[in-house]
This record gives structure tokens, C-alpha cells and sequence, in this order.
């Protein structure tokens, strides 16, 4: 991933230097495609920046799913903005949290990282719903591939008997699916299903 900002950095600076010699012709010539070379090289910064967001996106998602304890039961999202990172979502260990905000400041590039993923109360209550839902979730034949990888497309997040599906799915259907799944789990409180169809 380092080489995709590298070589960013190898473009502009050969873009540098053809600015610099489009200006020199363009004084020398004085004519008015000056302002020509200009616009069109301005045009090109954007999407430079765009890139080194691109690549940014890539190195943070890369460095979150990589992360050693986060799992099924976690739930991780983070925003962009220029080198600010922010972190967001639900997580059942504070392990996870602070392995989260390391990982992401040790991106080059990377000036600020905000935290604030919040750490899941510890409840035995809630454990045995994470449990059921899993198994009420994964034990469906159509939705048993989500669970294939290191880390289940589906996350399930349970807070004081509350479950919040995380995710994308292939299709509508198995979105539903997983929503019906998770309602008849005995003992929760109520089921928002967040999955994203994609």
C-alpha cells in the first residue's frame, strides 16, 4: 500500500517539472496557452488527493480487519477526512479499541485519530445472546457462506439485550433472512437490522 503513495509522490513531482517547463515556453513564447497549462495542471490536484484518500481507505481497512481480536461481535467503522482518521462503532474488548487507534497512527500519512469506538459493557446476559444469535444466524443454509473467513460478513452486536446486525449481504433476501433469524432468539429486547445490500 505504501508504494501507491509513493508513487503518487513521484507523479507530482514530475508534474512539477513539466508546469515549470510549460510556464518557461509560455513566457518565452508569450502567448496565451499559459493559462491553458495552468488550469490543466490544477485540474490534475484533485484528483491526486483523491487518490491519497483511496489509497488512505484502503491501508485503514486493511489495518482494522487485520486487527487480532476483532471478530464477529465487534463492529468497526471509521471516516476520512484529508489525514484525520475517525474511529467508530462497537466492540467487545477494550483490547480491541486501543488495538484499533494503534494500528490506524501507525499509517504514514496519518496526522490525528480520534476514538471513539465504543467498548461494549461486560454481561453474561449478553454473551448468551451473542451466542444464540450466532448460531441462530449461521445455522441457516443460505446465510452459513457470510460466516466463511477470518472475520463473518455479519456482524452482531448485543448491548444490554439489544441486537444491531452489522454488514453486507449478496441480496435482499438474505437480509431478511438474517432480521427474521435474529427476532426469534428468546430473550432479546429488540433487532435493528443494518445490513447493507452490496
Amino acid at each position: 500500500m505504501t508504494n501507491t503513495v509513493t508513487e503518487g509522490r513521484t507523479s507530482m513531482k514530475a508534474l512539477s517539472y513539466t508546469v515549470k517547463a510549460s510556464l518557461i515556453t509560455a513566457l518565452l513564447v508569450l502567448t496565451s496557452s499559459t493559462i491553458g497549462t495552468l488550469n490543466a495542471s490544477a485540474a490534475k490536484a484533485p484528483r491526486t488527493v483523491s487518490g491519497y484518500e483511496s489509497s488512505l481507505n484502503e491501508q485503514v481497512h486493511h489495518k482494522l480487519a487485520m486487527l487480532p481480536w476483532y471478530g464477529v461481535f465487534d463492529n468497526l467503522e471509521y471516516q476520512i477526512n484529508g489525514s484525520d482518521v475517525t474511529l467508530e462503532g462497537q466492540v467487545v474488548t477494550d483490547v480491541t479499541k486501543s488495538d484499533a487507534e494503534a494500528a490506524v497512527k501507525s499509517i504514514e500519512g496519518v496526522t490525528r485519530v480520534v476514538n471513539n469506538i465504543q467498548v461494549l459493557p461486560v454481561s453474561p446476559f449478553d454473551d448468551q445472546i451473542r451466542r444464540a444469535e450466532y448460531r441462530a444466524i449461521y445455522s441457516q443454509p443460505q446465510l452459513s457462506r457470510y460466516a466463511m473467513g477470518v472475520v463473518p460478513q455479519i456482524h452482531i452486536i448485543v448491548n444490554h439485550g439489544h441486537v444491531t446486525l452489522e454488514g453486507v449481504v449478496a441480496n435482499e433476501a438474505d437480509r431478511d433472512v438474517a432480521g427474521l433469524s435474529a427476532n426469534r432468539v428468546p430473550g432479546v429486547f429488540s433487532v435493528t437490522n443494518n445490513l447493507r445490500v452490496g
